[in-house]
């Protein structure tokens, strides 16, 4: 193919993506595929002469699309959505086209200097204070080990990353049980050790970490001769929504020295809400916060905002400078945001972003959040006073478990596995399950860019009609 030809195949896969989209509500939200059915379609090698367009093209439709779960669908409720707003969707297709290698400013300025703007335009949103510096990581994941590997850097005078971690006391990193799995990894990666990971219990309705038991970890740490790090606080848990008392956490950290990291991934976006601000009071004094927009507020994945109070911090834990990397000018100023990220490549991310602000407007995407944080309190109190249900976790912003349990239930972590499995393949809806204090529940969450009112009506109609079916 070359460009001529893509001219008009490039029109073709616009009014594909138009189509696929106008006929999700028709598909099963997830892949009703088994395991190895798409992969035994597949030749085991691959082809010696080019094969048409058109050959690629009725196999994507045939052989890989039945195999596709549909994150776009409007009755995603699993996990968190990783949502595509067609503008967003339209501003990849730019980016993809110009396939600019963004890692410095001189191969890029436009790229550098827009992420610049777009990350201060997300910090005014979401009520950080001028203090604080942005950047774009491909992942959460990724800005939390950012965050823990300063937390080794600045602890051991910065002396990690030249003499490694074995002449070193040992480090701890405290956070609670209900945080993402991804502070385990960037423990495991840093060289830290999962040992090192002092999980704190978690207390009240919110799941808070409990700062009086924090504080007794970090004194026993301190006497036993290991080196508290850092602390990494959660708003909006991935499993059940628990959300830390950031203004506690905070007092701690400050108290102690400690380096503090808090993971708003998906409810950070809600933040753009005024009135949900009080959820993470005290995140100013936070020394790095990560959200994504590509999760709640529409931009194609991937794309991270990551904010640090002090960036310089960041760029002494991960900056290089072989003689390769060396660009006239350096010190006229000038931001290299690969010096701010694990990777050294970086795709031109902020220009969906800004695509995403400018089309839609803050009001926009404030309207839309909270819609489905009423749609999903609202389906809330439905199953609440529907006979056979509770609720387990009350709503945090569009995010509660609950599960079913009817009179004379023996084994409610079967009967509601059971219900998972029986919803998901019925195909109308996606769920997925969790655990809360041992027990098996069931998790909703209503964060899909086209999600109705009458897509969280059905979700209801789907688990009162199936419930009642299981024995």
């Amino acid at each position: 193919m070359d460009w001529e030809n893509f001219r008009s195949r490039g029109k073709d896969a616009a009014d594909w993506a138009a189509d696929y989209h106008a006929t999700l509500r028709e598909r099963p939200v997830r892949a009703q595929t088994k395991p190895g059915e798409i992969i035994a379609q597949l030749p085991a090698s691959a082809p010696e002469t080019p094969e048409t367009i058109d050959a690629i093209l009725h196999d994507l439709e045939h052989t890989i699309m039945p195999g596709m779960t549909h994150w776009q669908h409007p009755r995603f409720f699993a996990y968190f959505p990783a949502n595509a707003a067609p503008v967003s969707v339209l501003a990849e297709s730019y980016v993809t086209a110009i396939a600019a290698q963004c890692m410095l400013w001189q191969t890029s300025p436009a790229a550098t200097e827009l992420e610049t703007r777009t990350c201060d335009w997300m910090r005014q949103a979401i009520g950080l204070p001028k203090g604080f510096s942005g950047v774009i990581q491909d992942s959460a994941s990724t800005a939390t080990l950012c965050a823990v590997l300063t937390m080794r850097e600045k602890t051991l005078a910065w002396e990690g990353n030249k003499k490694g971690l074995s002449s070193q006391k040992p480090l701890r990193i405290y956070a609670s049980a209900e945080v993402h799995t991804s502070i385990d990894r960037a423990i495991w990666i840093s060289g830290i050790g999962e040992a090192n990971l002092v999980r704190i219990p978690s207390r009240g309705p919110t799941r808070a970490m409990d700062v009086t038991a924090l504080q007794h970890a970090i004194d026993a740490d301190r006497a036993a001769g290991f080196l508290p790090a850092g602390i990494i606080a959660c708003v909006g848990g991935t499993s059940a929504g628990a959300s830390d008392d950031i203004a506690a956490v905070m007092d701690v950290a400050a108290a102690e020295g400690l380096y503090t990291h808090v993971d708003a991934a998906w409810a950070g976006a809600a933040m753009i809400c005024p009135e949900f601000q009080s959820v993470w009071a005290g995140i100013e004094r936070a020394d790095s916060v990560v959200l994504n927009p590509h999760k709640w507020l529409g931009a194609q994945f991937d794309c991270t905002t990551h904010f640090l109070q002090d960036p310089a911090s960041l760029v002494k834990t991960l900056a290089i400078h072989p003689e390769y990397l060396k660009t006239d000018g350096a010190d006229g100023g000038i931001i290299n945001y690969s010096e701010w990220s694990v990777p050294l490549g970086r795709r031109f991310r902020a220009l969906k972003l800004w695509f995403l602000l400018r089309a839609h407007g803050l009001n926009g995407l404030r309207d839309m959040i909270r819609n489905h944080v009423s749609w999903a309190q609202g389906l809330a109190a439905r199953l609440a006073e529907t006979p056979g249900f509770e609720i387990v976790t009350a709503p945090m912003l569009s995010l509660f478990t609950f599960r079913y349990v009817p009179q004379g239930t023996q084994d409610s972590d079967a009967l509601n596995q059971q219900l998972v499995n029986a919803i998901n393949a019925d195909g109308r809806i996606y769920l997925t399950q969790t655990r809360v204090d041992g027990d098996l529940v069931i998790r909703f969450q209503a964060g899909a860019w086209t999600c109705t009112a009458e897509d969280v009506d059905t979700a209801y109609d789907v688990i009162t009609d199936i419930a009642p079916t299981l024995t």
